[in-house]
């Protein structure tokens, strides 16, 4: 039985949106120790606002200012804080009902256990030291003895100097990959510079890289097919944003690739060709370098482009 592996394996990126009239308000009131709701149709005031109507999805804009400080309507116990969230001690995850709203915001609450948090606990707002115009402007929520304000939330123009009008939020996802027995014995191939799929023993599809099962009879597939290593560049496209940390000069191609013997594509980086000469049917082949354990990318063979009806299926 081949081993089955397991890896670290992190996803991160930055993802960075631009802000219509209300975020922007919303986010630059934070920055200016405001917060602002919206008032929808029905009267209610909604915390985050929201650039639309829950209920009829029309388009709201009348923003209002709300307290500061207000009402826990639930909460869970965070004991392992982990990187990137507000507190580096344990705290608690709160849903807060702001003075004025109708709604609540998601925050975290700074108290020292879960024994100093209920429903119906009085709470504020506790700003940061330095204010971008963010969510992080909220630094957390800490416990407050006083009332409620019971005053109608106020009118607000939504104005400020130096608005805010576009985001970026790191975006990270870290967790351990197990690619099970099919893909481990692919892998396993690979690090001897060769690559196999599975067969499946009803429709004969050989699937590269392989599944353990045909996801269209439903069937196990445990007959290992070695194939390729050369193949037929079947689609592509040119890539011109340059991903960080990979030495890749853009723009560049990659491009699904029907090995020899394959039931359907992979795809892989095609290299030893400027970019603009890549073309469907193109024959390549696999580059290794000295140590790696898959091919680096794929290069064109000199063999004469295949016809068209020999990869048409595989597009």
């Amino acid at each position: 039985m081949a081993e089955i592996r397991t890896a670290p394996l992190v996803v991160e990126f930055p993802f960075t949106r631009s802000l219509g009239p209300v975020q922007s308000a919303f986010l630059t009131g934070l920055r200016e120790r405001t917060v602002l709701g919206v008032r929808a149709g029905d009267g209610r005031v909604i915390v985050p606002p929201a650039e639309y109507d829950p209920v009829t999805a029309e388009e709201i804009r009348d923003l209002v200012e709300v307290g500061s400080a207000g009402t826990v309507t639930t909460w869970a116990w965070n004991p392992a804080p982990r990187r990137g969230q507000p507190l580096a001690t344990p705290f608690a995850w709160v849903l807060v009902r702001l003075d004025g709203a109708d709604t609540a915001l998601l925050h975290a609450l700074d108290v020292p256990g879960p024994e100093s948090v209920h429903t119906g606990l009085r709470v504020r707002i506790r700003w940061a030291a330095e204010r971008t115009g963010a969510i992080t402007d909220i630094a957390c929520f800490t416990p407050y003895d006083g009332p409620g304000s019971g005053a109608e939330p106020a009118a607000h123009s939504g104005e400020f100097a130096d608005p805010v009008t576009g985001i970026t939020t790191p975006a990270r996802l870290d967790y351990s990959y197990a690619p099970g027995r099919a893909q481990s014995r692919y892998l396993q191939a690979l690090a001897g510079h060769k690559t196999i799929g599975e067969r499946c023993p009803s429709c004969h599809k050989v699937y590269v890289p392989p599944r353990g099962a045909c996801p269209t009879c439903g069937i196990a597939t445990d007959t290992q097919v070695e194939v390729g290593p050369r193949g037929t560049v079947t689609t592509y496209c040119i890539v011109n944003i340059k991903a960080r940390n990979l030495d890749i000069e853009v723009p560049y191609v990659y491009a699904h690739i029907a090995l020899d013997g394959a039931g359907l594509a992979l795809h892989a980086r095609i290299g030893g060709i400027p970019y603009d000469e890549v073309r469907m049917g193109l024959r390549v082949e696999p580059v290794w370098t000295a140590d790696g354990t898959f091919p680096d990318h794929y290069r064109p063979t000199g063999e004469p482009d295949a016809p068209y009806d020999s990869y048409k299926e595989l597009i």
